[in-house]
């Protein structure tokens, strides 16, 4: 039998002090995206199955907990993506007619990790926009996205930008059935070269060769241009090729990224129809942050809008960052003095972090993490 503390794979606690600066962290983005004018909503944790898995979002049914309602005897999920949450509260609850902005906070659970250092249970910080369907709304996503990265300190941040439109439209010019798409999505999505080689095989010429061009199509403005001149001259793909040139120029001009198109990097969990958005920290291999345009998801709650946004993992983006040093403080005696107390409400008051030290734990004085006492002179009781 297993210890009782140990806890399955892929969950672990977050302790201090590193909890502290997920939660001062959490609060520094959630006031960014206040300051765009975005209005923070909580879903609940668990929904119906089918609430959470709307057919946009079919990707997510893998990695979704599903347990049976007690009450209800209907199939419950526990949320594994909180974008489709957000969807139905645009499209079924708030009602606008024009453009509404949202953003979210709160944990997420997945049946397996993303990657072999991921957890099942990310934390996600996310923004998006409703009822707007040009480039405008792409582009103040990737710049809150952006701007996020730049409060989170994330280091070597890199945003890689790809069109799930442009992929759509080449999967639908060459006729390619619902599985063979799929298949060739998946291909595309792990740069597997030979199997995307196979798959296109017997496709007539400008189609086979469009998807054996797609993974060596990255980097910035040379590869899009290289991309005009080899892709299909289709009219979603010259849109698709337009709005990532706009995208791309706007996200270099902030000059403190690096910005750049990948026309193979197929992410996200399905639901993508448009622009999307991979953010990554330097030196590790999985995003810490996706998104894209995912217009109609709200259909299956009566109300089919465009949509574009994007999440971040609180979790991965603590890994990339420096250790937190730890926060200090001050020690106080446990005694009924007057004097003692107002001093005390009068340094917590402060932002100080004051810790009264219990009968008997003197000798564990270390152990709060104060590097600093509060000691009776002529003067008062002071900070030493």
């Amino acid at each position: 039998m297993s210890p009782a503390w140990l806890l399955p794979e892929y969950v672990e606690d977050i302790l201090p002090p590193y909890a502290r600066q997920a939660e001062a962290l959490r609060r520094s983005l959630l006031d960014l995206f206040d300051s765009y004018g975005y209005d923070l909503v909580c879903p609940p944790l668990v929904e119906y199955l089918d609430s959470l898995l709307t057919g946009a979002a079919r990707d997510l049914d893998l990695k979704t907990f599903k347990v049976v309602d007690g009450l209800s005897g209907r199939m419950l999920g526990v949320r594994a993506d909180m974008t489709p949450q957000a969807a139905r509260i645009d499209a079924h609850l708030i009602n606008h007619e024009g453009a509404t902005r949202l953003c979210y906070a709160g944990p997420v659970l997945r049946t397996k990790p993303a990657g072999f250092l991921a957890s099942r249970e990310p934390f996600q910080l996310g923004a998006e926009i409703f009822g707007h369907a040009g480039i405008e709304a792409d582009l103040e996503i990737q710049e809150l996205l952006i701007a996020a990265l730049n409060i989170a300190g994330v280091p070597e941040a890199r945003l890689s930008l790809g069109h799930a439109g442009l992929f759509r439209a080449l999967a639908d010019g060459a006729g390619l059935s619902e599985g063979r798409a799929g298949s060739m999505f998946a291909a595309l999505r792990g740069k597997d070269v030979p199997e995307v080689e196979a798959l296109s095989a017997d496709l007539d010429a400008p189609w086979r060769d469009a998807f054996r061009q797609l993974p060596g199509l990255y980097g910035g403005a040379a590869a899009l241009e290289q991309a005009r001149a080899v892709l299909p001259p289709h009219a979603a793909i010259t849109q698709a090729l337009d709005d990532l040139a706009r995208l791309l120029a706007a996200g270099n001009s902030f000059g403190n990224i690096s910005v750049a198109v990948d026309l193979s990097d197929l992410r996200g969990d399905g639901y993508h129809n448009g622009a999307t958005f991979a953010a990554y920290a330097g030196g590790q291999a999985s995003a810490v942050a996706l998104g894209g345009r995912y217009d109609g998801a709200g259909g299956v709650f009566g109300r089919s809008r465009p949509a574009t946004g994007f999440s971040l993992d609180l979790r991965q983006i603590l890994d990339c960052l420096a250790a937190p040093a730890e926060r200090g403080g001050i020690l106080a005696p446990s005694t009924q003095d007057a004097a003692l107390r107002a001093r005390v409400a009068e340094l917590r008051q402060h932002g100080e972090r004051v810790v009264i030290e219990l009968p008997g734990q003197g000798a564990y004085s270390r152990e709060t993490g104060c590097d600093r006492r509060l000691v009776k002179s002529g003067e008062g009781w002071i900070v030493v």
